[in-house]
């Protein structure tokens, strides 16, 4: 298999994990793989959902669920998971400001195998996305796959915007990241004291010469957060954008080139603007068999979303400045993500 061609599976677009998925298979093929999920749940309504799901990993890969959860919560899960999983604390020694990372460090760690998956709770893999993932880290040190989401309301179309975006343009962030354990252990982790955790772990392998992979085609389904996450997140995730000087100049242009159009009375321009962003996204989509997992109307989601972030880009300065940092949980974090220039100094 080349590195950037999928497998026949991966090809025809991700299958969909589901209660009764590949029944017909009496006994799935274990993979030599750890599953690392950081958890931190405030309330358990989807604790059903995901042990169905881990008890579906549990049969192909060894799982690890590292739960930041309050004590009654943990003391819920361990008894779901009991015999299922392996269910642990986050290292309590360990200090930083981003519980995630916390977490992922722990659990890495923990680890038995060399390679590791790494995922958020609402991340849904399937068989072929887990071969796909083991068989790419035989030969890098990070894999990038591409979230969809499914199903798809509103709020998940809107954000499938800019998902569509970042795949015409380079690669997408996802919920979830697969590493080679040595290497993550050999460049002592990543900060925990950074707001985009991926990104972090990411230039902290580029500043220490690992490889990494970023397959389009790779694509892992993640379930939608409902509609008030989801809105509280937009300054949070625009905060994100301090790491990448490009995105946030271009974020922050929006509002005065709209106002300059509108005060101009050019709406030809601002039509034009929005043509332009839905043809970009559309190309995003399009790519790599994208089309099996993104339906033809999430490209116009794409002005949405730019409109959207050129407001909140301007509030997350704000934050920056008037606050020292966004909030997230009991405290806030000043920083998004170290440049790698600056990794590649400390490391």
């Amino acid at each position: 298999m080349s590195l950037f061609s999928p497998p026949g599976d991966a090809r025809r677009g991700a299958r969909r994990w589901g209660v009764g998925h590949d029944r017909a298979s009496t006994s799935p093929v274990r993979l030599p793989m750890t599953y690392v999920l950081p958890l931190r749940w405030h309330a358990d309504t989807g604790l059903a959902e995901l042990t169905g799901y881990l008890r579906w990993l549990a049969d192909r890969v060894d799982v690890i669920v590292v739960d930041g959860s309050a004590p009654h919560l943990f003391a819920r899960h361990a008894d779901a998971w009991r015999g299922l999983v392996r269910h642990i604390p986050p290292d309590a020694t360990a200090r930083g400001l981003n519980g995630k990372v916390l977490g992922v460090r722990t659990g890495v760690r923990a680890a038995g195998h060399e390679h590791v998956v790494i995922a958020d709770d609402d991340v849904r893999y399937d068989e072929a996305g887990l071969t796909a993932v083991h068989r790419l880290l035989d030969r890098v040190d990070l894999v990038r796959p591409q979230n969809y989401f499914d199903p798809l309301p509103w709020h998940a179309w809107w954000d499938t915007g800019r998902t569509l975006l970042n795949r015409a343009l380079s690669t997408d962030y996802p919920g979830t990241l697969a590493v080679r354990r040595s290497t993550f252990l050999a460049m002592g982790g990543y900060d925990p004291d950074v707001l985009f955790e991926n990104l972090e772990l990411i230039r902290t392998l580029r500043a220490n010469d690992g490889t990494e992979a970023a397959p389009a085609w790779l694509y892992v389904r993640r379930l939608p957060p409902d509609a008030a996450h989801f809105r509280g997140q937009r300054i949070r995730q625009a905060y994100d954008d301090l790491a990448q000087p490009a995105r946030l100049l271009t974020a922050l242009a929006v509002l005065p080139a709209l106002a300059a159009a509108v005060a101009s009375r050019r709406p030809a321009l601002v039509l034009g603007a929005a043509a332009g962003t839905v043809a970009l996204a559309e190309v995003g989509r399009r790519r790599a068999g994208g089309t099996a997992v993104f339906p033809a109307a999430t490209a116009l989601a794409a002005p949405v979303w730019l409109l959207e972030r050129g407001v909140c880009g301007w509030l997350a300065i704000g934050q920056r400045f008037l606050f020292g940092g966004v909030r997230y949980g009991d405290t806030r974090i000043r920083r998004a993500a170290h440049p790698t220039r600056v990794l590649r100094r400390r490391h």
